[in-house]
């Protein structure tokens, strides 16, 4: 479970659930469905990705990868959506989202889902639709490199630096990781209204986000009639009305 130390200690003064998030963040729409869910209140702290609003000093001091959701609770900081959203059925578990039985398996679709957020969805993501629309002006770029001390997204974010831009061989690794998973995520969904069965886990929260934003890039889910009939039914639920649509009702026209 990802708790960490902030630098910025005026966080530790918080009372209750506070959340750092952004709109289009798929992880963040993991975190909003999972509060909905449990029908907890929560304050909330939005941060405008587009305007890079989490490239601050106040910020990487709450979270160091300066990376949305952050969660606190009662001042303890959480990171990392699917480790956040995990962290919340266990200390609020009514009603419970976990697999009664196949917990392990249901957890193993969470770590899944992050396994791939930056080698594959970010990279779609941004090379389909936010480098066209959003660009890192020299200062803000080397803000972010005085700030950001993981390797791994200091790497990803080099691609979006000044002229550069996601390109076709990035696009292909993306696509090649995804088709895998879907693929995967096709199969489970044979004969099942949610991943783990009749009912609606973390495990369905994990991927819907994701199934929203990459549609919304153009993603061609219309091989994968498995998960086009999941993802229909579940866009019905509250969660997703209040956790995804009401912060970002159309991912193709961020």
């Amino acid at each position: 479970m990802a708790v960490i130390v902030p630098t910025n200690k005026s966080v530790e003064k918080l009372e209750g659930i506070h959340l750092y998030h952004g709109h289009i963040s798929n992880c963040s729409m993991r975190v909003r469905m999972t509060l909905v869910e449990k029908g907890l209140p929560w304050t909330s702290h939005h941060l405008d990705l587009k305007k890079k609003e989490n490239i601050s000093d106040e910020y990487f001091g709450i979270n160091p990868n300066g990376l949305v959701p952050t969660l606190i609770d009662d001042g303890v900081v959480h990171i990392e959506s699917n480790d956040i959203i995990a962290y919340l059925d266990e200390a609020y578990p009514d009603p419970p989202l976990r697999a009664v039985g196949s917990e392990e398996e249901m957890l193993e679709w969470l770590r899944l889902a992050a396994s791939i957020h930056v080698p594959a969805v970010k990279p779609y993501v941004y090379a389909t639709m936010i480098q066209k629309k959003v660009k890192k002006t020299a200062e803000e770029q080397k803000k972010y490199d005085e700030l950001q001390q993981n390797e791994e997204l200091k790497k990803f974010h080099s691609k979006h630096a000044g002229k550069s831009a996601f390109g076709e061989e990035d696009v292909a690794k993306a696509l090649g990781i995804l088709e895998e998973c879907f693929a995967k995520l096709e199969n489970a969904l044979e004969d099942r209204d949610c991943i783990m069965g009749d009912r609606f886990t973390l495990a369905d929260i994990s991927w819907l986000p994701l199934h929203f934003v990459l549609i919304g890039c153009g993603y061609p889910f219309e091989r994968y009639p498995n998960i086009l009939r999941w993802a229909g039914a579940l866009g019905s639920k509250e969660s997703y009305k209040e956790g995804i649509l009401k912060w970002c009702p159309d991912f193709s026209k961020v």
